[in-house]
C-alpha cells in the first residue's frame, strides 16, 4: 500500500473501532484526512476492499516466522504447529476483535452475495497457507481430511473469537486447541 492508502486504512479502522464496521462512512474518512473521496475510491473501491486489506494483514501475521525459531517450531507435533500458525492469525486480530467480527458479518449479509463466494475462496486459501506454514505435506485423501478439519477448526475458533471477552482471547485459544486436536494431521 502507498502512504495515502495506509492513511485511509488506518483512519477507516479507527472510525470502525469507534462506531462499528457497518457504520463506516468513507466520506467522513476522506473529510478527516483532508483528501477527495475520489482518492479513496482509487485505492479502495469500497469498504469491503478495506476489510480485505485487514485480512491480508492478518494473513501476513499468520505467516510470520515462528517466535520460537524455525528449528524449535519444526520439532513441534503437527497439531502444535497447526495450532501455533492459526493462533498467530487470532493473536493479530485480537486488538480489533470486534471490528474483524463485524467485517465478516457485513460480508455475510444476505444483500451482499458478491462477498459470499470470495469468502469461501479466501477461507480455502487461508487453510492452504496454514498447511504450508505448519509444514503439513500429505496429499490425496489425507490432505483433504486435513483441509476439512482445519477449516472446521478455524471456523469453530472464529465463532468463539467473535464473542470472546476473555483476557487475551483465552476462550478462543481453548476452542482452537480442542478443534485442532480432533483433526487427523500427519
Amino acid at each position: 500500500m502507498d502512504h495515502i492508502a495506509e492513511q485511509i486504512f488506518d483512519a477507516s479502522m479507527a472510525q470502525a473501532r469507534e462506531s462499528g464496521w457497518d457504520a463506516l462512512a468513507l466520506d467522513r474518512v476522506a473529510e478527516g484526512l483532508g483528501i477527495p473521496l475520489a482518492d479513496i475510491a482509487r485505492r479502495f473501491p469500497d469498504a469491503d476492499a478495506i476489510a480485505d486489506a485487514q485480512f491480508r494483514r492478518l494473513l501476513r501475521a499468520m505467516l510470520a516466522d515462528p517466535e520460537e525459531g524455525a528449528e524449535a517450531f519444526a520439532a513441534l507435533s503437527p497439531h502444535q504447529r497447526a495450532t501455533a500458525v492459526l493462533w498467530r492469525w487470532f493473536s493479530a486480530a485480537q486488538p480489533d476483535r470486534r471490528v474483524v467480527a463485524d467485517m465478516l458479518k457485513v460480508k455475510a449479509w444476505p444483500s451482499h452475495p458478491h462477498t459470499w463466494v470470495p469468502m469461501v475462496f479466501n477461507l480455502s486459501r487461508l487453510i492452504h497457507w496454514v498447511r504450508a506454514a505448519a509444514h503439513l505435506h500429505r496429499g490425496g485423501i489425507a490432505r483433504m481430511a486435513e483441509e476439512v478439519g482445519l477449516t472446521a477448526a478455524f471456523l469453530a475458533a472464529l465463532a468463539a473469537f467473535a464473542v470472546d471477552g476473555t483476557e487475551d482471547a483465552a476462550r478462543t485459544r481453548r476452542v482452537l486447541e480442542g478443534a485442532v486436536a480432533r483433526v487427523p494431521l500427519g
